[in-house]
C-alpha cells in the first residue's frame, strides 16, 4: 500500500459539506430513494445518507465490471433493487467512477423503470479513465488515474475497512 491520499477528517468534512448539503438543498420538500451500489459504496453511502436532511428510503444493487484491479468491459448485476422506483426521486450512489461503464449501464436500466428523476452521486471521480459519458450530479473528490483503496474500495476484497483513501501499489 502507498501513502494516504485523503484522511478520515478530509473525507468526513467533504461528505457533509459537498454532496450532502447540495443533495439536501436540491431535494428540499421531496423524498429521496437512495440506491447504493455495493460493495464499494457502502461506507460512503452510510456516511452520506446520515448527512442528508430530507426524508429518504434506500436499497442496494450489487453490480460490478471489475475482476481484481481491471475492468472486464461488461457489467454483472448480482443483486437488484427490491423496490419499485416508478415515480420516485432516485439518487444512485457509487464509490468511484472511472470508465463509466457500470454507471452508464445502471443508469439506463433504472431509467427504464420510470423514476420521477434520477441523479448520480459518486465519492471519487477519475475523469482520465472515462470511456463513456455519464451525467454525474454530485462528486466528492476528483482523483488522478491511480488505483485507490480503503473507505469501502478494495483490492481483491481487502482494505475496505480502512477509514481513509490510499493509493494502492501491489
Amino acid at each position: 500500500m502507498a501513502k494516504n491520499f485523503f484522511t478520515r477528517r478530509q473525507i468526513q468534512s467533504k461528505v457533509k459539506e459537498q454532496p450532502a448539503q447540495r443533495i439536501s438543498s436540491d431535494y428540499e420538500g421531496k423524498e429521496i430513494f437512495a440506491a447504493g451500489i455495493l460493495k464499494g459504496a457502502v461506507i460512503f453511502f452510510a456516511d452520506l445518507v446520515r448527512s442528508i436532511t430530507v426524508p429518504l428510503t434506500f436499497d442496494f444493487i450489487i453490480a460490478s465490471s471489475y475482476k481484481k484491479i481491471e475492468t472486464t468491459g461488461y457489467v454483472n448485476i448480482y443483486s437488484d433493487l427490491r423496490e419499485d422506483i416508478t415515480g420516485k426521486h432516485v439518487l444512485l450512489i457509487e464509490d468511484i467512477i472511472d470508465t463509466g461503464l457500470t454507471l452508464k449501464f445502471l443508469r439506463e436500466k433504472l431509467l427504464e423503470r420510470n423514476p420521477e428523476s434520477l441523479r448520480i452521486c459518486v465519492f471519487l471521480d477519475k475523469k482520465e479513465r472515462r470511456i463513456v459519458d455519464v451525467p454525474i450530479d454530485y462528486i466528492g473528490f476528483e482523483i488522478p488515474d491511480k488505483f485507490v483503496v480503503a473507505y469501502g474500495l478494495n483490492c481483491e476484497n481487502k482494505f475496505r475497512n480502512l477509514p481513509y483513501i490510499a493509493f494502492f501499489e501491489p
